[in-house]
């Protein structure tokens, strides 16, 4: 019984050596995306437009809050000639106006965040397109992707089981889906 599966672990191990000197076939490559961000002149040019923007809209912001500072050192001499009432109406409206320059500076940043993001967005999926083609091109196998999220970023087609997985990961869902319903019609009952 032992010779029987010390053959059988030879088999697999043979097999297994095989299919790795296989593997030796495949002709692959890695481009560095976050070097590739950094020196890409279309990346460089949409980050410069980003702060232009972002600089000239602080800037704004920045007189409003240095009008908004200009009329607390006056309230602050003021506060005693005016009076108590004058003063708390006049605090109230100081505070309201700061927050309100808070408020549009986070929008600001909101705002620019949200279409810097989309056109890299746009940006990656450009350079997608542009690793595909360029894969094929060179005959690679894989095409892979460093940085900070390590991605394969072109494949030939026929290595590709996302229709395999797609498939399992939603026969697994529906057969958990089957056993939830039946947990609660037995639990209705």
């Amino acid at each position: 019984m032992k010779k029987i599966l010390v053959c059988i672990a030879f088999g697999f191990a043979i097999i297994s050596c095989n299919k790795a000197t296989d593997a030796k076939d495949f002709k692959t490559a890695y481009i560095d995306t976050n070097k590739l961000l950094e020196e890409s002149t279309e990346a460089k040019d949409i980050k410069a437009k980003y702060e232009n923007i972002a600089g000239e809209k602080d800037n704004r912001i920045k007189v409003e809050v240095d009008k908004l500072e200009a009329e607390k050192k006056s309230f602050q001499s003021n506060a005693q000639k005016k009076g108590q009432a004058w003063a708390q109406q006049k605090y109230a409206e100081l505070q309201q106006r700061e927050q309100q320059i808070q408020y549009a500076q986070q929008a600001v940043i909101q705002q620019l965040q949200g279409q810097h993001g989309a056109e890299m967005d746009t940006l990656v999926t450009k350079y997608r397109k542009i690793f595909k083609d360029y894969g094929k091109e060179k005959g690679y196998d894989y095409v892979f992707g460093t940085g900070e999220s390590a991605t394969v970023l072109y494949a030939k087609d026929q290595y590709d089981i996302t229709k395999e997985i797609i498939k399992i990961v939603n026969d697994k869902y529906k057969s958990e889906s089957k056993k939830e319903e039946k947990k609660e019609d037995k639990s209705k009952k």
